[in-house]
């Protein structure tokens, strides 16, 4: 026997954008060996069948956090099932690369990931047992000793950096001394020099920790000074390492200055930036095009960047449970109610029982729906600078404590309480269930914007809804994800556990280029494959002779029908001992092989899946 593997009779798409070829692949010792027409099958320790299936490389997702799940489920099923073989963790300036450095009553992985990932408590906790390591070297070291099943390629996580030289209260309290700040330098340059592909940066002001007495307190990357950024990107630029950055959007010259940071032209070397994101927010129109245009500039020859936004597949659902939802953190008094414990709905309701705070909300809800006023005018421009909605029509209720409530709008459920509040009983407005729901709100509401907050103060996390914040129009969907300054991939795949599902994102951008032609989906293949892995320097995405053997094999036709919304679900995860929105592709995905090694065949597992290494750490090439 010659080989371990033959994969015989699919249609192949090798990430270079070639139209697809009718080839065998020939694997051995985890590495593609062979490739051509009808390689003779009785070479093959094992034959895989394929007719009637497109191949492509292992699909690449840009921008998880799977640096958790894989310490409490190395096989990471929830990303293999979807075609996905090569995750990059250590995004948004938080990780594992330092281990759970605790020190005292600090327990900074809890601290930082909760409320900017929303991730339960516990579930973190658990994880942070399990990161023993105290350096970045020795975390290289045990993400080879764990039964991965999909490759991992870490970043650096500069808010992990920061408290791993400062200390958690002081680094967000103070600037770096200069020995604090060289010492920075020094373990950056040292994570580089063992192959660390990149590192990661935050500026969103939505991201806060989640402990007393930090709270208020946004993450540590967020108070460095603009010195400090640019003493720690310079390694990276020596290095040619990518910088993963999301911006200060309410900072807006901050973030031109750090963009500018990719600029070969002021900087001598182009610097390597993605950033996020480019989205088609439903409250400012005028994200996207800024996204797009400021992008295209930063690559042109007048700057000589080398900078990519990225892209989402998919409408940006938002699920909530409650006042708990990832971009009510930008509204001030929504985030009064989610600095409280996630068990703590007395708490919430005393918030929510308060006459100010009811005003306040009150006020700032109706802001810019009426009268003439620069407010109004950028509602109806849609340039308002919010990431929460405010309007009752976009909130769809999911799960509710009245079952008939669920698939309404909170708008029709405003509705229905006006006919509930007038004492008119119409239609099915009269169900028990529902008046007692009703009579728990009271019958003093006086406008949409308090029935939300009374729904709240009566249901709390009961009430589970969910809204699109961006990326309604398909058709600019598709054109953000083909749009070369851009890279599809802001799926954040392992976080937001009850709040985003988008594990999928590939298959969803595969579809919509398969949807239009072979020629497209080759191109989208690429854009997936090997155009990711040549940015951020991995060796991973090709099909080449001597390449690793991770391969995706589709079935054409359920991935042309695919219904990413359709497929997902609401379920229990045993490693995580709590619910999790997940996707379902069962059908699209016909088998997935990392190093040659099938994991997934089409509806289930194999037997060794994540109990046997097959994938592995990833570092610069």
């Amino acid at each position: 026997m010659h080989w371990d593997l033959l994969i015989h009779g699919a249609k192949v798409f090798d990430g270079t954008a070639k139209p697809g070829e009718m080839l065998d692949l020939a694997v051995k010792d985890g590495h593609v060996v062979a490739k051509g027409a009808n390689l003779p099958r009785d070479a093959a320790a094992e034959v895989h069948d394929a007719t009637g299936s497109w191949l492509t490389p292992g699909l690449l997702d840009i921008h998880t956090h799977e640096d958790l799940e894989v310490e409490l489920e190395p096989g990471l099923p929830e990303v293999v099932r979807h075609g996905t073989t090569s995750v990059i963790v250590g995004n948004c300036s938080i990780g594992l690369a330092f281990g759970n450095q605790r020190r005292g009553n600090q327990d900074p992985i809890v601290d930082c990931f909760a409320r900017v990932e929303n991730i339960p408590k516990p579930v973190l906790r658990k994880a942070a047992e399990k990161a023993t390591w105290g350096s970045t070297g020795e975390y290289l070291q045990h993400l080879d000793d764990l039964p991965l099943a999909a490759n991992l390629a870490p970043l650096v996580p500069h808010s992990m950096l920061r408290i791993d030289v400062m200390g958690l209260d002081e680094s967000v309290s103070r600037d770096p001394t200069p020995e604090e700040l060289e010492r920075m330098v020094g373990l950056l340059e040292q994570s580089m020099q063992q192959g660390y592909i990149g590192f990661s940066t935050d500026g969103l002001p939505l991201h806060f920790l989640a402990n007393q007495p930090n709270v208020k307190k946004r993450i540590p990357t967020q108070y460095a000074p603009f010195s400090e950024y640019r003493a720690l990107t310079d390694v990276l630029r020596k290095y040619d390492r990518v910088w993963q950055m999301t911006p200060a959007t309410d900072d807006p010259r901050l973030t031109l200055k750090m963009f500018f940071l990719s600029s070969g032209l002021l900087h001598g070397t182009p610097l390597k930036i993605t950033a996020l994101a480019a989205l088609d927010a439903v409250n400012n129109r005028a994200g996207k095009s800024r996204a797009v245009n400021l992008s295209r500039l930063l690559n042109s020859r007048l700057v000589n960047g080398h900078f990519r936004m990225q892209a989402l597949a998919a409408p940006f659902k938002i699920w909530s449970e409650g006042a708990v939802s990832p971009l009510a953190e930008g509204n001030p008094l929504m985030r009064q109610l989610i600095e409280t414990e996630l068990e703590d709905r007395a708490g919430r309701v005393k918030i929510l029982s308060d006459p100010e705070f009811v005003d306040a909300f009150r006020e700032m809800w109706g802001r810019g729906k009426r009268g003439f006023n620069l407010a109004h005018l950028r509602r109806r421009l849609r340039l308002e600078n919010e990431f929460l909605t405010r309007d009752l029509n976009d909130m769809v209720i999911y799960r509710s404590p009245v079952p008939a409530w669920e698939g309404l709008t909170m708008a029709e459920l405003f509705d229905r309480y006006r006919i509930w509040q007038a004492g008119v009983h119409a239609g099915d407005a009269n169900l028990p269930e529902e008046a007692t729901a009703f009579a728990a709100i009271g019958d003093g509401v006086r406008d949409d914007g308090e029935f939300f907050l009374m729904l709240l103060k009566a249901f709390d996390r009961d009430i589970y809804w969910h809204y699109v914040s961006a990326n309604r129009d398909p058709k600019v969907i598709k054109e953000l994800l083909l749009n070369p300054v851009l890279l599809p991939g802001f799926n954040d795949s392992g976080a937001h556990v009850t709040n985003m599902a988008y594990y999928d994102g590939n298959l969803r951008a595969l579809r919509i280029a398969a949807e239009d032609s072979e020629t497209l989906f080759s191109r989208m293949v690429q854009r997936l494959t090997r155009e990711p892995a040549d940015f951020f320097g991995l060796d991973a995405g090709r099909l080449d002779i001597g390449s690793r053997a991770d391969i995706t094999l589709l079935n054409p036709r359920a991935l042309k029908g695919y219904d990413g919304d359709a497929g997902i679900r609401m379920i229990y995860r045993d490693s995580y001992e709590c619910q999790q929105l997940v996707n379902r592709s069962d059908g699209v995905v016909n088998a997935v092989y990392v190093a040659g090694r099938q994991l997934w065949n089409g509806s289930g597992f194999a037997a060794t899946f994540g109990r046997e290494r097959t994938g592995q750490a990833l570092t610069a090439s």
